[in-house]
């Protein structure tokens, strides 16, 4: 009689725990929402009060000016989030990151604020980084106010060459109506630091012009405020530097440099296009397979608070990088603190200036904000939820981008797992399978050229996995001979040009708690006399674990060997079997280092020096880069190599592991006229290791089961109705892409 009962009052005191902890989870997510369109008109408006700091509107045509340049949310410090999400205590008040732009004083400077507290704030203090590195003025991402002016010089510039480039091209950059020129802007901006010094290449402004470069490039130094002090430095053309452009005309029309006359432009020609061509081996009068919910969503979501099939967490799309998600847990415990995305890079290589000075870092681009209307049907599912971001970025007021995150459930088309257990005689004892549904958040960023999907993704079983899809369209040059040591030629006076995608993430792990350590698995062999038959040996494998001590010895370097087991643990929690409650990273990449070690631009990067580092947990260490790496990379605010320096000890601590993924792209052919995703998705699992005593997925009532009846007809055990219901939207497909403000 008392076990039943003991059994009843310890299930009453779990269930009445598990929906504590869900409660106070909820009641935290808050602190990682991002800021409302309200909050941020409140903290411009704010800063705008403040007259010390002369801020105008970020749209006045000066450069010489103060104005912001980012508001996002400010994250609370972890330990203060801690006692909101944990004791559900009082949250933190909500702050804002500001970024100001001060160019109208005798040294101009950028400067960050931390405002507060929202909705209504009224103090603001200076944020520094990491060393109290100063943020030089010249690393400032280019604005649309700047890329204004860059427009204005190269209308001068072509008012003196527009006639070579229409001999050469059939384009020209003004006076242009179905025939214009635009351009590429490259990155860094220069070769060392405190330079703004930028390539530009020009290309045809036709659908796809980023495949379609016409063999002119320009080297304007923009450093000086007062545009009309901005300089051409060197001219490319067809191969041939030129020191100035009036050196260049004077040699082009004295006829002794090498010409070369693009082939006629043919309107017909739908090589950069997304126009069907060929013959198709499709049916096109009948839809493909759709994604449906016969009877509505599995999942919940309240403002950026999730809840999945056991998952819990809060999520924010942050301006200057992109998703993140905070606060994951399964079933109640806590997986992971944070999980976000740092820095994607591409580093090119190629025969031109542009080409061999591309070495994009795309935080600098706020690569967050680049996250543009997904379409339903193709981005994302017509049966997902859509959700609109808000970013302030070089703007005066927050900017909508409709549909921009999308979150849905989805079969995977795979089970779970299955098994077909065979009686070997023409029938089965059993058969039990489980459907693999996931849940997916998504988003995009289009930083240009390149489109990059960004996905975490839940699976019933305990394991989140985060990945990355590019796509979009290749970085092109013109081609030359000697260009095919860097590319593909993928057009008749196109090369596709060779480069590294890296991706940098964030992933602070919570295992059962924040006291964890570090430990790779690997196997050697052992050798050792036969117990049955000791005139034989045996040789087989056996477990061989490295626990790592120092955050130096978990930094693994590209190049060295990794180890293929990464199993992070606590130390003092134990499942039923007593192993030590933990989680492992496994990686789906092959990534590789872009850059000899310490060389100029490397040095703004230099977590791209170890697809894993381990560190432990610092408020201080907030990102591994930073929106001003881009055009100062040699010398950056940011350095993730100052986070392993220090050498600190990492066994039963708060540790954040550091994952950098990717792969090398060297163009073919069929990336024209888009790079496909297939191929082209890496990322990495976070999958429980013990951390629970069985597959937690048992909790699924999806399974089916199958057995032979006494007479040996099927009898099916299944724990959901059989499905009914609506199939496919009878809404036509619509899809606006529009963003502006509010």
């Amino acid at each position: 009689m008392w076990v039943p009962l003991l059994l009843l009052l310890a299930s009453l005191a779990n269930q009445a725990s598990t929906s504590r902890e869900r409660d106070w989870a909820h009641h935290g997510s808050s602190m990682f929402a991002d800021l409302t369109p309200r909050e941020m008109h409140a903290v411009r408006d704010y800063l705008h009060s403040r007259s010390e700091m002369g801020l105008i509107s970020a749209k006045d045509k000066s450069l010489k000016k103060n104005s912001i340049l980012l508001i996002e949310l400010h994250v609370p410090r972890k330990h203060e989030a801690l006692r909101a999400l944990d004791r559900g205590q009082a949250r933190p008040p909500r702050q804002a990151r500001v970024v100001v732009q001060f160019g109208n004083q005798a040294h101009p400077n950028i400067t960050e604020y931390i405002v507060g507290p929202l909705p209504l704030p009224d103090s603001h203090q200076i944020r520094t980084f990491k060393g109290d590195r100063p943020i030089r003025f010249e690393s400032r991402p280019i604005s649309s106010v700047e890329y204004g002016h860059v427009n204005a010089i190269l209308e001068k510039i072509s008012a003196k060459v527009d006639k070579i480039l229409h001999e050469s091209t059939g384009f020209t950059f003004s006076n242009c109506t179905d025939r214009c020129l635009t351009y590429s802007d490259i990155a860094p901006r220069g070769l060392e630091p405190g330079e703004r010094r930028t390539w530009i290449m020009l290309q045809k402004f036709v659908e796809g012009y980023f495949i379609h470069p016409v063999g002119f490039e320009v080297l304007i130094n923009h450093k000086d405020l007062d545009p009309e002090k901005w300089t051409v430095e060197k001219v490319w053309y067809n191969g041939q530097y030129f020191d100035s452009l009036d050196e260049f005309v004077k040699k082009y029309e004295q006829g002794t440099i090498s010409k070369h006359k693009l082939p006629e432009h043919d309107e017909k020609d739908l090589f950069s296009t997304y126009i069907p061509r060929g013959r198709s081996n499709t049916h096109t009068n009948i839809h493909g397979p759709k994604l449906v919910e016969p009877q509505g969503h599995r999942y919940r979501i309240d403002r950026n608070f999730v809840e999945y099939a056991g998952w819990s967490f809060a999520y924010r799309v942050r301006s200057s990088a992109g998703l993140q998600i905070f606060d994951l847990r399964f079933n109640g415990e806590r997986v992971a603190y944070e999980i976000g995305l740092q820095e994607a890079i591409a580093f090119y290589s190629g025969d031109t200036p542009a080409a061999m000075q591309t070495k994009y870092i795309d935080a600098g681009w706020a690569m967050g904000t680049s996250d543009y209307e997904l379409a339903p049907g193709i981005d994302c599912p017509e049966i997902a939820t859509f959700v609109d971001m808000y970013h302030f970025y070089d703007t005066d007021k927050p900017v909508r981008y409709k549909n921009a995150l999308c979150i849905f459930e989805m079969t995977m088309g795979l089970p779970l797992r299955r098994h077909f257990n065979s009686n070997f005689q023409g029938g089965y004892n059993f058969y039990g399978g489980l459907e693999n549904h996931v849940l997916v958040i998504r988003t995009t960023s289009t930083v240009y050229n390149y489109d990059y999907i960004w996905d975490f993704v839940f699976y019933q079983n305990g394991v989140m996995e985060s990945r990355v899809s590019a796509t979009g369209y290749i970085h092109a040059t013109f081609f030359t001979e000697n260009g095919l040591n860097y590319g593909t030629r993928v057009y008749n006076y196109v090369l596709g040009n060779l480069h590294t995608h890296l991706i940098h993430y964030k992933v602070d792990l919570d295992i059962a708690g924040r006291e964890n350590s570090f430990e790779s698995l690997e196997l050697k062999y052992v050798n050792f006399t036969n117990p049955w038959s000791p005139r034989h040996t045996i040789k087989q494998s056996t477990l061989h674990r490295t626990q790592y001590e120092t955050e130096r010895s978990a930094a693994f370097r590209f190049g060295k060997k990794f180890p293929r087991y990464l199993h992070f643990y606590n130390d003092n929690q134990k499942n039923k079997w007593g192993h030590k409650k933990g989680y492992r990273i496994q990686f789906n990449s092959h990534a590789h280092s872009v850059l000899p070690r310490g060389w100029s631009e490397e040095n703004g990067i230099t977590w791209a020096r170890y697809p894993l580092a381990v560190t432990r947990h610092k408020d201080s260490e907030a990102t591994s880069s930073s929106i001003y790496t881009q055009n100062d990379p040699w010398e950056p605010v940011v350095s993730f190599e100052d986070y392993i320096r220090n050498n600190e000890n990492i066994v039963n601590q708060d540790l954040v592991a550091w994952v950098t993924v990717g792969f090398l792209h060297i163009p073919h052919s069929e990336d024209i006229p888009n790079t496909a995703t297939p191929g082209n998705a890496v990322g990495f699992f976070l999958r429980p290791f013990n951390f629970f005593d069985e597959d937690p997925s048992l909790s699924s009532r999806s399974t089916v089961i199958v057995r032979p009846d006494k007479e040996g007809k099927p009898k099916v055990q299944r724990w959901t109705s059989e499905v009914v219901g609506h199939c496919v939207s009878d809404k036509p497909f619509f899809y606006n892409g529009t963003y502006a403000g509010v």
